[in-house]
């Protein structure tokens, strides 16, 4: 194989690697119909469980949050003793849901900024 042929095939390999992945698809989205009028729209995707230092297991998925106004949040899940937590980095955003309901924390303090959800079938 000529010296000038070997850069171009390694080139071509990466190429075609990265065009047969694909970006995560959502498993579930939901839409939720909040008190006063408010709504959400989340989309679910799963991931690889990881461990805290503990040894409990935490799931590995994540959501994007996406408010009516069109303000999008990616969430990671995070540990929760009921329900499904998903957070921000910063811990500044939760979302919590459990079987249909849901509701979601803002800020600081943690304020209730979507109260009583409940998933739209």
């Amino acid at each position: 194989m000529s010296r000038k042929l070997a850069p171009c095939l390694g080139l071509a390999a990466l190429a075609a690697a990265a065009a047969g992945a694909q970006a995560p698809i959502a498993f579930q989205t939901v839409r939720y119909a909040c008190d006063q009028g408010k709504s959400l729209v989340v989309e679910y995707y799963a991931g690889a469980t990881r461990t805290a230092p503990d040894g409990r297991p935490i799931g590995g998925g994540h959501v994007v949050l996406t408010e009516a106004d069109g303000r999008q949040y990616v969430l990671q899940q995070t540990m929760s003793a009921s329900g499904i937590r998903y957070a921000s980095r910063d811990e500044s955003f939760v979302f919590w849901s459990k079987g249909d309901g849901a509701f979601v924390e803002q800020g600081p303090s943690l304020t209730v900024t979507y109260r009583n959800c409940m998933a739209q079938k």
